[in-house]
């Protein structure tokens, strides 16, 4: 997997403090699915938050801390994990992956974090390279810009917009439903950085 150019334009950081980052940046989703215990019991579960290194799980049955259960989650599929401590809704997940999996792990919660609040298809499996695909930024005055996602990622986006003057560098816009500051301009395009939640109020 390669370290995009808008990537590192959008982070001013390395590949290597990038993808560091990326790897326990947990995301706000909820994806149903189930869990074998080690005496085989298929017991059910929803996700409350999750990264591509662990999750935190809603469940009306708790395994010991320590144990490994084999997980399937709805659009991600399987993965074995082992249980760091209980939680007031459920537990917490360790995922006992190797670094490639982890990575597509990643590349998928980036996927299904941003094609509902986009509006994009369900047509790659690379969310990161989601380029031809319309979208809609709504500017800080109001004036509505359709643009199309040449790629995106858990912390931000790249738009394609001719014909119209882009948004200037570090005014908020909306893109799709999501709060976001323009951290980078050229002809034709921007960049955005979604604004973490404590960043919203103030701007």
């Amino acid at each position: 997997m390669t370290f995009s150019t808008s990537q590192a334009l959008m982070t001013s950081e390395t590949p290597e403090e990038y993808f560091d980052r990326r790897r326990h940046k947990r995301v706000d989703l909820r994806l149903p699915g189930r869990f074998l215990t080690q005496v085989g019991n298929d017991e059910s579960l929803s996700t409350i938050n999750l990264s591509c290194s662990g999750a935190l799980v809603q469940s009306s049955t708790l395994p010991d801390p320590g144990a490994e259960l084999v997980c399937y989650f709805d659009d991600l599929g399987r993965v074995v994990a082992t249980v760091v401590r209980h939680t007031g809704e459920g537990f917490a997940l360790s995922f006992n992956v190797a670094s490639h999996k982890r990575e597509k792990i990643a590349d998928r919660l980036t996927w299904l974090l941003n094609k509902d609040m986009l509006n994009l298809s369900e047509e790659r499996e690379a969310p990161r390279h989601a380029a031809d695909v319309p979208a809609q930024v709504i500017r800080a005055n109001g004036h509505k810009l359709f643009c199309r996602v040449l790629d995106i990622s858990l912390t931000g986006a790249n738009f394609e917009c001719k014909g119209v003057a882009a948004p200037r560098i570090g005014e908020i816009v909306s893109a799709g439903s999501i709060p976001a500051e323009v951290v980078r301009t050229g002809i034709g395009g921007f960049a955005v950085r979604y604004l973490q939640k404590n960043e919203r109020g103030a701007a």
